[in-house]
């Protein structure tokens, strides 16, 4: 049999798409190059804005056809999008054989019993540990230089336009034993770079670490391990960036100069509705932080425009901050009301024309600056 995976969203979601891709690698599928040469597909699917659930809707669709072509044929529909849509998303998709949401993802080997054939292991089998993760460390299609390794899932946080929380659950951290088992795993493998994961991957605070106590320990732990050249992570919270975790940045050549920091507005009323516990001069400090110990690390951030009461002097702040924190480059979204979160159920009192506007003009001042060059060695 044939799987193939098709991932929507970040790179979380793809981490999460090539981990239970190893859990059908464990029951004898193998990897297909296209979907239609499947036997099984896994929809792997998103659900921090309306359009990345509307792309794994339509994926679904698309597929109707597939599935009814061989009644043999397996469709999984897993992630985010799952957890929200729940086992309901059979009434529009009746062929979808099996929903696994977010949260259930450590138990995805599990889920699949009575679906696909039992584990089989080319040697002695290896307990799995808590993340659902085997000794099996075979790569994947896309895992060749470079591989994601995951450290921590869900989020503490309760920004008001976010949806993570709901489908992702609160901070989790896998044990520190187990992420550098997989490091080393991996090294030997002949990868080269491992981007760390994690929803605020710097939030890890692992129970079982000994040395490693935090994000800092993890760093100085990987960066140890022979055979990796290159460390990045994503995505990082402002808050917890801290000394002891830019010194363990600037001590290791290996850890990438550049660092993926959401600030989401300049203006300091909008970061109170959004509720992200920090202002704009807490967030340039931090970036006054990392800059003094790594004098020209890029510095790349997420900016959401029109959200629920932003004035054009609030919009603003926000342009000007993308000058003043001289930012190398940035993601720029237009709110979309998330179900469930608090500020869907407040007004979306931004015309739509406006947002396109603020959308047009921020990413304009974007791209005039992403033509500069990136240092040597940031990608």
């Amino acid at each position: 049999m044939k799987f193939f995976v098709e991932t929507f969203g970040c790179q979380m979601n793809e981490a999460d798409g090539r981990e239970m891709g190893r859990a059908l690698l464990a029951r004898g599928l193998i990897p297909a190059d296209k979907p239609e040469e499947a036997d099984c597909i896994l929809v792997n699917t998103c659900a921090v804005r309306q359009h990345a659930e509307d792309k794994a809707a339509s994926a679904l669709g698309r597929l109707a056809a597939w599935r009814a072509a061989d009644p043999s044929r397996i469709l999984i529909l897993a992630g985010c999008a799952a957890e929200r849509w729940g086992q309901a998303v059979k009434r529009r998709f009746p062929y979808v054989d099996l929903v696994v949401g977010a949260k259930s993802l450590p138990n995805f080997d599990e889920c699949l019993d009575g679906k696909l054939p039992r584990p089989v292991f080319d040697g002695p089998r290896e307990e799995k540990d808590a993340w659902g993760h085997y000794s099996d460390e075979r790569l994947l299609p896309g895992e060749t230089l470079s591989a994601f390794v995951t450290v921590m899932r869900g989020c503490n946080y309760s920004c008001s336009y976010c949806i993570v929380p709901s489908v992702r659950g609160r901070e989790v951290y896998r044990p520190a034993g187990s992420i550098l088992s997989e490091v080393r795993r991996k090294a030997a493998l002949g990868v080269k770079t491992i981007m760390l994961l994690g929803q605020t991957v710097n939030s890890y605070r692992p129970s079982d670490g000994g040395d490693i106590s935090d994000f800092a320990g993890l760093l100085r732990a990987v960066s140890a391990v022979p055979g990796v050249e290159r460390v990045e992570f994503m995505s990082a919270h402002p808050f917890y960036v801290n000394e002891a975790m830019v010194r363990a940045m600037a001590d290791s050549e290996k850890v990438a100069r550049w660092i993926h920091l959401p600030v989401q507005s300049g203006s300091d009323d909008v970061l109170k509705r959004m509720r992200r516990n920090y202002t704009r001069g807490d967030f340039l400090g931090k970036a006054d932080l990392l800059r003094s110990a790594m004098p020209g690390i890029f510095v790349t951030t997420d900016f959401i425009v029109g959200f629920p009461g932003e004035t054009e002097e609030d919009f603003q702040r926000t342009l000007s901050l993308f000058d003043e924190g001289g930012f190398n480059g940035a993601f720029v979204f237009k709110y979309s009301a998330r179900p469930g979160t608090p500020s869907a159920d407040w007004a979306d009192d931004i015309p739509e024309t406006i947002k396109e506007d603020r959308h047009a003009r921020l990413l304009g001042a974007v791209m005039a600056r992403s033509t500069r060059k990136a240092p040597a060695g940031l990608v």
